[in-house]
């Protein structure tokens, strides 16, 4: 009797010490993750600088290339963890991605982007910022390069741990600019070129705002909002989704395969067009099919808009790769090419070697230290479902088309988060009109007091002001960064 007394206590004690110990490794686990992630950052670099180092053992110049391709390798790392979000946070936000299958597809098509169409050939100042001949020698080229990458890297790995998306490109040309500036003085910048980039600040996330707040009317009052919703959608989903793919076939003709084939602008539309016809025509029994027994209500409609959506972030992903792989390798590549040789003012190709360490790199930033951004991006900046995150991924193509029609320098970080915006600040004012609308066709309802209204934000204020502040701040911040760590590289060498 005593014994069948004592075993539940005993049993009990048992499940609560369990517990504390489940809770400890937990704990422990959750802990070490980042200090892993750390590790294995830390390795990576190493075994680029290795790389490069026994590639180039015999070359008498293994010094500079070995602790160049570390700065390449860590700039590379701050690109998978930072830049790499604005493609797959919305998936995510939207729930159409868990956050391993969104780390898994963008991995895979953001290395095949950088190796298949990342460029063979780059010039030899990033975006033509300053004047090669006005640095001289080839010796002061390549200490401009080393803290151009440096001063970078640093920067967008500042954004990451404040939890700010920010331009890598735009990183990038600050350490040119500031490198260039301390090596020449400022005779050497082209200020025409930075004039726009500054104009780029607004007009990215603007007009990436607006193209993601008129597609999102779009579907809200020919699909949401209409009695038979089902019907709606498979009139229009097809339309949408062709829409999307010849958008996205331009985007990646004129953008993502440029090194691979040289394709003009009119060629790359006419492409889009075939192909967007073709997939509209392809999408219209295959949204039959999906929408057979759904429910007459908006949530049903999710289904119809969650594979395009992880399309488009896989070909989103591709395209970074092939861009903007050379944020990562450009300055790297460049500096192999002045130690080397002794040129650095006239284009050069990028070794494989180099596009490895930038592939692979974007690829495990990405998987240690993309998550946060992820969620930054895809949910905590608005609520993101698939039909808004659609809109968003189809913004970010668009914008770039048509900016690059105008001739305009854009940002794709910029692009996405700005579509982000747009849907958030178009919910809000949607909900602000449709309350107001039913205010007057029944003067009789409850007002809601006007204070819990203005609590209703729909978009997180605080992201806003954090992100916006990065934006501005990113060129100048990465000038005086690479300004300060040229001098600190001239007078140790």
């Amino acid at each position: 009797m005593a014994h069948r007394d004592f075993e539940p206590r005993h049993l009990e004690t048992l499940d609560r010490d369990l517990g504390r110990l489940n809770a400890l490794e937990q704990a422990a686990a959750y802990v070490g993750r980042p200090v892993a992630g750390k590790g294995v950052a830390v390795f990576f670099v190493a075994a680029a600088a290795l790389l490069a180092g026994l590639l180039l053992a015999g070359s008498g110049h293994a010094t500079v290339i070995v602790i160049a391709s570390a700065f390449g390798a860590y700039m590379a790392l701050n690109i998978g963890a930072n830049d790499v979000a604005n493609n797959m946070g919305p998936a995510v936000g939207a729930n159409a991605l868990t956050m391993g299958g969104a780390i898994a597809i963008a991995a895979v098509f953001e290395s095949a982007g950088a190796l298949l169409a990342g460029g063979d050939v780059v010039s030899t100042i990033a975006k033509g910022i300053i004047a090669p001949s006005s640095l001289g020698s080839a010796e002061v080229f390549v200490w401009a390069m080393m803290a151009a990458l440096l001063s970078s890297a640093l920067w967008v790995n500042l954004a990451t741990w404040i939890g700010a998306p920010v331009s890598t490109t735009h990183s990038v040309v600050g350490g040119v600019m500031g490198a260039g500036i301390a090596a020449a003085g400022l005779g050497a910048v082209s200020w025409g070129k930075i004039g726009a980039i500054a104009a780029s600040w607004v007009i990215s996330p603007v007009l990436g705002g607006l193209i993601a707040a008129a597609f999102l009317w779009f579907i809200k009052s020919q699909i949401i909002y209409r009695d038979d919703k089902i019907a709606a959608a498979r009139r229009w989903v097809p339309v949408l989704v062709g829409i999307m793919g010849g958008t996205f076939s331009a985007y990646l003709s004129m953008k993502g395969l440029k090194h691979v084939i040289s394709i003009g602008f009119g060629t790359a539309l006419a492409i889009g067009a075939a192909l967007g016809l073709a997939v509209w025509l392809a999408m219209i029994p295959v949204v039959r099919r999906q929408s057979r027994g759904l429910e007459n209500r908006s949530k049903s409609l999710k289904v119809l808009f969650g594979i395009p959506l992880i399309v488009s972030a896989a070909l989103l992903s591709f395209a970074h790769g092939a861009n903007d792989v050379a944020n990562a390798i450009g300055p790297l590549a460049a500096i192999v090419q002045a130690t080397l040789t002794g040129s650095f003012d006239q284009a050069f190709a990028i070794p494989f070697w180099v596009m490895l360490i930038g592939a692979f790199g974007i690829s495990f930033g990405l998987f240690l230290f993309g998550p946060r951004l992820i969620r930054v991006v895809g949910s905590e900046i608005t609520k993101l479902n698939p039909m808004r995150a659609y809109c968003v991924a189809l913004s970010a193509a668009i914008t770039v088309i048509v900016a690059s029609w105008f001739g305009l320098p854009v940002s794709s970080t910029h692009i996405a988060v700005g579509g982000v915006f747009g849907v958030g600040f178009f919910r809000e004012w949607d909900a602000e009109r449709r309350f107001r609308a039913a205010r007057h066709a029944d003067p009789e309802r409850p007002v809601v007091p006007g204070e819990e209204r203005r609590r209703r934000k729909l978009v997180r204020r605080s992201h806003v002001l954090t992100i916006g502040a990065a934006w501005i701040v990113t060129v100048p911040a990465a000038a005086a960064l690479s300004a300060a760590l040229f001098w600190l590289i001239r007078s140790i060498a």
